[in-house]
Formats: structure tokens, C-alpha cells, sequence
């Protein structure tokens, strides 16, 4: 059955490398483990000659060496609260602990393998408070940052002696690749705090000498052949709804790659030869190409890639997700193969429901694509939830949402939308919603429904749902205060007041001020484009989820819409998480992860298919025990 546990089911497969002579792999898998209340994290080293695999449990961040001989990963030592560095010597599997650090980033190799750069974070530490002089003051998934600054430590490999260490003052941004080898050193990516998504500093260090390569850019360095480095953004950004693309440097010399292709780039590796391999958001697919002199597609079916990564000889893997089959790894050398069966093995003994494609024309008549799941049994007429993703640069597609798959399979239409803003298209389709935020796209989202209606009678036209987190969760609000056709609603992590969004939002002084407009105190934006403002008109009963470790949509955001609505006699109910950061619906522990599938299930089930008045709790003493 699908119900609120069924996600520990699954695996999770990240930090995929291959050797650079496309011999064997390394990768990690992650498994939810809800007895425990924790996740299991497993390398493996898989030989792609023999099948053979090998294992290392409880450990994670596998950073394979460059000549392949050399394993480095690391593993917690709860009891010392310190992160210990091991090295796996391949050829024979030996292992031995190189050091304990505190506060770890990543490893990087360097020096022909002989050197490993450790990156480390400290703060200020304080056992009675923080202290801050800058913004932002905390960053979601990092936490209050207090004064932090980072470290870089490099160890010689065979006696673990630090050779040298220094400080750079900058906070390590999440998803940014903090630094990579090139050459006899390596290039670091700083973040301005102004607006640390499209403003770096680029620094490089070579011989204990660091210089800067560029100021104030829009793009990071995500990978080197050691003659060239590979850079991901744009030279000059205005804001983040822009799209990145992929330059290479070489000589002092910049070149654009992938600037004429359209598409928002996500990923790219660089080999010897100076063959360019990279992911792309394409109309609801991640597709990868490669390029030398022109554009090659190597993988472009209905499904997301999520990692990849090239051998010299240019054999390549990659973590494919499909709309009905969580991450499994494939190889590809002119054919793809499919070398492991995690998530297909649990697929195949318990189902999931293929979402159909189908594309509408908006009220201006912009097209939009869009997908929707029938119920796994279709007796009579049926409720609709309709699910909005986070952004508004997110985008629905051909990738695994278990929450999808969990209403469907319990009984509920669901449709999904890629409204104007959406990623995936040409940048001005992701721009349309700049200081117009939850005015087009939410009739886009509106007309998606009218025109579901008309294509499956079977859908109930009252008894419609609405969700969404983040982006999701804003517009969740919005459309419970601009349209009474919505019966019911969860709005998880969203925002409800621009206004105090740009003061608590990590992320906020500026992000607010490129999507909603300049000058907040007087900007009539703030109000205008805030769900707060109509509340009044609210009549759908409304549960907010939201966790208090999240700090890029602060809980405050649900808080005030609630207090206003229950102030004003509305059907409003809270649950607030204890703990978790704002993607805490897919890295919170567990049983956490449970009680919130459960709250949506439940919820929806009480109020689309019960008709239930008010909201029964009970169902939460089961997990109790």
C-alpha cells in the first residue's frame, strides 16, 4: 500500500563519480530507516568489468582521486561530535583514518593525489549568544551563521601532516561548489553577501600565493581538465530568475557554450580533450548533451538527470529519475544500460501511476504544459488536488514526486502545472513573473483546472484541493483569498506577507527585491502582492505545515496568516515542526517526514472525501509508540 511510510522504501543515489578509465564507479546510497529515526549512508565501489561491488557502511561523501588509486570519504563520530577523514586504498580496499576535523564542507584532491584539501567552517561560538555584523544572519539548511568563516587546510596524504591553513571571511552557500582542483592549486567560489547568488569572487590559489581571477561575476567554477576551467552562470546578472549557462576559460580567455542552446543549464564536467558535457532544464525534462565543436544529445527521454559524470574515453553515468521510478544508475557508451535496480525492484511489487501529459492555452493565450494522475481506482466521481511547485523557478516534469504519487494512489486526481515562471523554458518564460507574482501565473494554474475538467468528466468540480510548499505554499494562500473553488488547503512552508518575508527571509533583502519590487517600506507591491491582504475573503479551510529550522520562508509567514484568520472566526489549523529547514519534506528524519505525509493525507481525507467539519487528530497518537 502507499500511505505515509511507503518512502522508506526507496533509495537515494548521489555523489557519483566514475574512474577516469570508465573502469569502475563509486556512489552514495541513502536510506531512510524509520525505527531508528535516521538515515543509513552507504558507498559503494562498483566494478563496471566484473559486477563485482564493494562496501563501505556508514559513511558518505566519496570524492574519488584523480588517478583513480585513492578513495577519500567521510563518517561521524557522534560520541566525539566530529567528523573523521578516511582514505580507501582501492587496489586492496585498505582503509585508515587520516583525520578528525570539526564543522566539515568537502574534501578536494591535490598535488598529483599526494595533497587533500579539507574545508571546514568556523563561528563565533558563544555558549550565551550569536553575533552578527553582516547579513544575512542565518541561511537556510546552514543555520544562524555567527560570524562564520571558512577554512581550507591542506594535508599531506601519506603522514596527514597539515601543510598549510587559512581563512577566507565568506559563509559557505548551499548547492555551490565551494572550490575545485586546477592545476598545482585550485579556484575558489566566494559569495557576496549582497546577493550571494549571482554575485562571486574568484579567487585562485597556486604555490601558498591567492589571487583573484574574477570580482564580482554571475557564474561559480564547477570543474577543470587543469588547462581549462569550467564556469556555470552568466559574466553579468541582474537577477536570479536568469538563466545560467556554461563558459570555459582558458588563457585569460572567456568562451560561451551554451549561451545560443536557450535552455537552463544545471551541471557540466570538462574532460582532457575539452569535451563539454552538461544537463539542461528542458519543458519539464533534465536532458544531457555534450559539446566540442557542436551540441550532441546524449540522453533525452522523459525523465530527469540528476548527477552524472564522464571518464576520459568518454563513457558516462548518470542518475536517472523517471515519473514512475525513483534514482537508479545508468552507463552509457553509445547505448544505455541500466546497472542497478534499487528503486525498480520496489516499483515493480508495489506500483506507481504514469502521469499523462497534456498542454493548455492561458487566458492570453501563452501555452502550458502541465501533467495530471488518476486515482489508482476510479469509482464514480473524484476529489482534485492541485500541487504547485516551489520556485517560482521550479519545475514539474518527468521526475519522481512521491507526494503525487501517495494522493493518487489513495484516491485522488492530481495536477501539476508549469505556469508562466516555471524553469525549463526560455528565460523570459521564467521571467513573466517579476513584480507580478501570483497575478498571471495563478490564472494559469486556474485555466490548467477548467481545462482538466473538460478532458475527465470523472473529476469532481467541488471537491477541489490545493497545495504547495515554498512558492508553492505562497501561492496556496494567494488562491485560497482570490477564489472560493478551492474546498480545501495545505500550505507548507509559504509566505503570506512580503513585506516581513523581506526582513526574516535569509535570502529576502535582496530576492524580494528583484521578484516584488525596490524599496519595500514603500513599494505597494508588499501589499498588493501579499496573501495577507485577503484574508477577508477567505473561505476554505486551511492547514499550515511549517518547521522552524526554515529560514528562507520563516514560520512567522504561516503564524500571521493564521492568527488573522482564526481572529476573524476562518477554519484554520497549524501544525509547526519542531525542527527541520526548508526542504525539511525531504531531509527531515523520518518519522518526521511520516507525521507530515500523514497530516496531508488525513486532512484532504477529512474535508474533500468525508465532508468532515473541523479536523480530527487522533490519527497522530499512532505514532506514539
Amino acid at each position: 500500500m502507499w500511505d505515509e511510510k511507503t518512502f522508506v522504501l526507496f533509495s537515494s543515489l548521489s555523489d557519483l563519480q566514475i574512474s577516469k578509465n570508465g573502469e569502475f564507479i563509486v556512489y552514495n546510497i541513502t536510506k531512510a530507516n524509520y525505527e531508528s529515526n535516521d538515515y543509513k549512508k552507504t558507498i559503494i565501489i562498483k566494478d563496471l568489468r566484473e559486477g563485482s561491488e564493494s562496501y563501505i557502511e556508514n559513511s558518505y561523501n566519496p570524492t574519488l582521486s584523480k588517478d583513480g588509486k585513492f578513495l577519500a570519504y567521510v563518517k561521524e563520530n557522534k560520541r566525539k561530535k566530529l567528523t573523521e577523514v578516511w582514505i580507501c586504498e582501492l587496489k586492496n580496499l585498505s582503509r585508515r583514518k587520516l583525520l578528525e576535523i570539526k564543522n566539515f564542507i568537502d574534501l578536494v584532491w591535490l598535488k598529483d593525489d599526494k595533497e587533500i584539501l579539507v574545508i571546514t567552517y568556523e563561528r563565533l561560538g558563544d555558549e550565551d549568544l550569536y553575533f552578527e555584523s553582516k547579513i544575512p544572519f542565518w541561511f537556510d539548511g546552514r543555520g544562524i551563521l555567527d560570524s562564520e568563516k571558512t577554512n581550507f587546510s591542506i594535508y599531506e596524504l601519506n603522514s596527514g601532516n597539515k601543510l598549510e591553513s587559512f581563512t577566507q571571511d565568506f559563509f559557505v552557500l548551499p548547492y555551490v561548489t565551494v572550490a575545485i582542483a586546477h592545476q598545482d592549486g585550485f579556484i575558489i567560489n566566494i559569495p557576496k553577501r549582497e546577493n550571494p547568488y549571482i554575485k562571486y569572487d574568484i579567487l585562485e590559489y597556486t604555490n601558498g600565493s591567492l589571487d583573484y581571477l574574477y570580482r564580482d561575476v554571475s557564474f561559480t567554477a564547477i570543474d577543470s581538465n587543469d588547462r581549462e576551467i569550467l564556469f556555470l552562470g552568466k559574466p553579468k546578472k541582474s537577477s536570479i530568475t536568469e538563466h545560467d549557462y556554461l563558459y570555459k576559460y582558458s588563457n585569460g580567455d572567456l568562451e560561451p557554450i551554451t549561451e545560443n542552446f536557450k535552455w537552463n543549464n544545471y551541471d557540466g564536467k570538462i574532460i582532457s580533450s575539452g569535451e563539454i558535457y552538461f544537463t539542461s532544464a528542458v519543458k519539464g525534462k533534465i536532458v544531457l548533451d555534450k559539446f566540442k565543436e557542436s551540441k550532441e544529445t546524449l540522453v533525452d527521454e522523459n525523465c530527469y538527470i540528476l548527477d552524472f559524470d564522464v571518464s576520459e574515453d568518454g563513457k558516462v553515468v548518470f542518475v536517472k529519475q523517471t515519473s514512475t521510478v525513483p534514482d537508479e544508475i545508468f552507463f552509457f557508451d553509445g547505448r544505455i544500460k541500466q546497472i542497478t535496480n534499487y528503486n525498480t525492484r520496489i516499483i515493480k511489487k508495489i506500483g506507481s501511476i504514469e502521469p499523462i501529459y497534456f498542454n493548455y492555452k492561458s487566458f492570453d493565450g501563452k501555452l502550458i504544459d502541465a501533467w495530471y494522475l488518476k486515482p489508482k481506482e476510479l469509482k464514480g466521481t473524484c476529489p482534485i488536488i492541485v500541487m504547485v511547485h516551489g520556485g517560482p523557478k521550479g519545475m514539474y516534469g518527468y521526475q519522481f514526486i512521491y507526494q503525487a504519487q501517495l494522493l493518487a494512489n489513495n484516491g485522488y486526481y492530481v495536477l501539476l502545472t508549469n505556469p508562466r515562471g516555471s524553469d525549463g523554458y526560455e528565460e523570459e518564460f521564467a521571467k513573466d513573473v517579476v513584480q507580478k507574482t501570483g497575478l498571471e501565473d495563478f490564472q494559469d494554474i486556474l485555466y490548467g483546472l477548467t481545462n482538466l475538467f473538460e478532458k475527465e468528466k470523472e473529476v469532481d468540480k467541488n471537491k477541489v484541493g490545493i497545495t504547495g510548499i515554498s512558492y508553492g505554499g505562497f501561492m496556496t494562500n494567494w488562491a485560497i483569498g482570490k477564489s472560493n473553488i478551492f474546498k480545501a488547503a495545505i500550505s507548507e512552508n509559504g509566505i503570506s506577507y512580503w513585506l516581513s518575508d523581506y526582513g526574516f527571509s535569509d535570502i529576502g533583502y535582496w530576492f524580494n527585491k528583484e521578484l516584488i519590487g525596490e524599496n519595500p517600506l514603500e513599494n505597494e507591491n508588499y501589499k498588493k502582492l501579499s496573501p495577507l491582504s485577503y484574508v477577508n475573503n477567505v473561505n476554505t479551510p486551511v492547514l499550515f505545515i511549517h518547521s522552524t529550522e526554515d529560514y528562507r520562508c520563516t514560520f512567522d509567514q504561516s503564524l500571521i496568516f493564521y492568527t488573522l484568520l482564526k481572529d476573524l472566526g476562518k477554519e484554520a489549523y497549524i501544525a509547526l515542526f519542531k525542527s527541520g529547514a526548508h526542504a525539511h519534506s525531504l531531509n527531515a528524519k523520518p518519522r518526521h517526514r511520516a507525521k507530515r505525509y500523514k497530516l496531508i493525507l488525513e486532512f484532504f481525507r477529512q474535508k474533500l472525501i468525508e465532508n468532515k467539519i473541523g479536523f480530527d487528530i487522533n490519527f497522530l497518537k499512532e505514532f506514539k509508540d
